[in-house]
């Protein structure tokens, strides 16, 4: 007579994990003075509609327009290039911090990255700025800087679940190393490399908008310098143009991912 199997093993990990979230939670909302109820008084709504009225109707004038387009350009540009120097940056510190070269390097280039990342873009950028002076080149290299951190990491986590078999099976049959990987580890990680990619250029193209707020060019600055002059409906625009530009370069990596998928 066969016996019983042992009934599994409970995992608790879970449920635990589960329950240090909700703690998290409710701890954040009984330390936090949320005073959600200030919003709605009617003096709170008088001086909010006061404000946004100030904002109507935006500045429409064709040689704002142009300038407004000019600083759109050079907010895209800023989130292009420090995609692009961030992807380069990220498959190179990606390699060694999915411990292709080892544990020690894995673990000290892993650290670079948790630095790079950890950094915000505005202090970056508050960094580069007093080393390159105002305008779009610093903000551009704060972008790559804080980016190349946060997509080495993705790289790296997607090389480490990559399948080994096909680049094992290629060494086997006398495949280099480099050939192996290109030829097999990196066609099946590639897709989700370049969905990554376009997700934090999303992501640059609402970070460089910030960044101009300190002095590194685009949309940002211009914002900053009409809302301290109180020049609302230049404002206005600015804040339009910027939404225009989140739209359709969200639109643009919509498509784009669904051309990856398919």
């Amino acid at each position: 007579m066969s016996r019983m199997p042992a009934p599994p093993r409970r995992d608790w990990g879970t449920p635990l994990l589960v329950l240090a979230l909700v703690a998290l939670v409710v701890a954040s909302f009984a330390t936090l003075r949320l005073d959600v109820a200030a919003f709605f008084t009617p003096e709170a709504v008088d001086t909010t509609l006061e404000f946004l009225a100030g904002f109507a109707p935006p500045e429409m004038a064709t040689p704002f327009l142009l300038k407004t387009l000019n600083a759109a350009v050079e907010t895209l540009s800023m989130s292009a290039l420090g995609t692009l120097l961030a992807v380069i940056a990220g498959l190179v510190l990606a390699l060694p911090a999915a411990g292709r070269w080892g544990a020690a390097p894995r673990g000290a280039v892993r650290l670079v990255l948790n630095v790079l990342r950890s950094i915000p873009e505005l202090v970056w950028a508050a960094i580069l700025l007093v080393a390159a002076g105002l305008g779009p080149f610093a903000g551009t290299l704060a972008l790559a800087a804080h980016t190349a951190g946060v997509l080495g990491r993705l790289f790296a986590d997607a090389l480490e679940n990559a399948a080994p078999l096909p680049e094992a099976t290629l060494r086997t049959n006398g495949a280099g190393a480099l050939a192996a990987f290109f030829y097999a580890t990196l066609p099946q990680t590639l897709p989700q490399m370049l969905s990554y990619t376009l997700y934090r250029w999303e992501n640059n193209i609402r970070a460089a908008a910030v960044l101009g707020v300190v002095g590194a060019g685009g949309l940002g600055q211009m914002l900053k310098y009409h809302l301290s002059l109180f020049q609302m409906p230049s404002a206005a625009t600015v804040v339009i143009a910027m939404l225009l530009l989140v739209a359709l370069v969200d639109a643009v990596s919509f498509a784009l991912r669904r051309a990856l998928t398919r």
